[in-house]
């Protein structure tokens, strides 16, 4: 038997394991009824994920359900907020019980562990695709934002860059990675990226400004220095790459993915001289990864790439949907 709209809704994603007490209405009504504290503030980020643009029309369920929600996660990271709700609009060719269930049960695991709610969302039927709406709370006049980078402040990555698109590139079968840990890894690196939440509760008040790296490093930059009216120079020696990516492709391959390739989700952000020290406590207690690759400068001087301190024309651009390249 055919499982009808609200026999969907109800079986797979109206399961309120961990009820937050600023949920007043959640899944059942025409909207959710949802509480802000005082002095917080709400942040609001909307992803739309296609199949055969987004994700592979073959991925598994369950690393697409935990992707769907990563990839959001990582918007909060960027602006330093504490996740909170989410609303889901799913598109299905057709009902598929061993689908669905297998994407819920990986959506509510990873909803469980920030602590988060689903609170309300659609089902229809047409073309594979997924949009998520995530919710969360941030201490007011304390968000993170592209626009506040000054001349001077250093730019740094967490993490390491370029695995995605080499998972990918295996995923794909246009790469043959004979090390089966190195292979491994890397896929799991494009499924499953770790949304660095606890790194961007931990920059608030020591980053001037912050974007997670879902295009690439070098479009995603560009947002920052585009909002804060800068420029920048970027050290490509100093470019965090993985031990698995430097071991199955040339030098030139690594760091053009690592610039381009996307879909890393680490955080780039600015960090005042000033604030070195306090970001080196705070990042150090939490035990994260990350790298200094360079510096703001001003914005006569655009986005500048420099290999052994000489200047180097770099020709790679990030993903754009709607370039004719991609």
């Amino acid at each position: 038997m055919v499982e009808g709209e609200f026999d969907l809704i109800a079986r797979y994603f109206n399961r309120v394991r961990s009820s937050r007490r600023d949920v007043e209405l959640g899944i059942g009504d025409d909207c959710a009824l949802l509480t802000v504290a005082d002095k917080q503030m709400l942040a609001v980020s909307t992803d739309t994920l296609v199949s055969g643009v987004h994700f592979l029309p073959d991925i598994d369920p369950a690393d697409l359900g935990y992707k769907s929600l990563a990839v959001n996660l990582s918007d909060l990271a960027a602006m330093g907020a504490d996740p909170a709700w989410l609303s889901l609009a799913i598109t299905l060719p057709k009902s598929n019980s061993q689908w669905l269930s297998a994407y819920s049960d990986s959506l509510f695991e990873l909803l469980d562990y920030y602590g988060m709610q689903l609170v309300g969302g659609d089902t229809t039927r047409g073309p594979m695709s997924l949009t998520l709406t995530i919710h969360g709370l941030v201490p007011a006049g304390r968000a993170l934002t592209r626009r506040g980078a000054r001349i001077g402040d250093w730019i740094y990555v967490t993490g390491s860059l370029g695995d995605s698109a080499a998972g990918l590139a295996i995923l794909q079968n246009t790469l043959h990675v004979e090390d089966e840990q190195a292979r491994q890894g890397l896929i799991q690196r494009h499924l499953r990226p770790q949304p660095r939440i606890l790194q961007g509760q931990a920059l608030r008040d020591l980053a001037s400004s912050a974007i997670d790296l879902s295009d690439g490093l070098i479009s995603d930059l560009q947002h920052i220095l585009k909002a804060s009216e800068c420029g920048a120079r970027i050290n490509l020696e100093s470019i965090p790459q993985s031990d698995w990516l430097r071991s199955c492709v040339d030098e030139e391959q690594a760091l053009r993915w690592a610039l381009s390739g996307g879909e890393d989700y680490e955080l780039c952000f600015t960090v005042p001289e000033i604030n070195r020290g306090a970001l080196e406590l705070a990042l150090g207690h939490l035990g994260a990864d990350y790298t200094c690759i360079g510096q703001i400068g001003p914005s006569s001087e655009g986005l500048r790439f420099f290999r052994d301190n000489k200047a180097t024309e770099l020709n790679w651009k990030g993903y754009d949907h709607f370039s004719e390249q991609n």
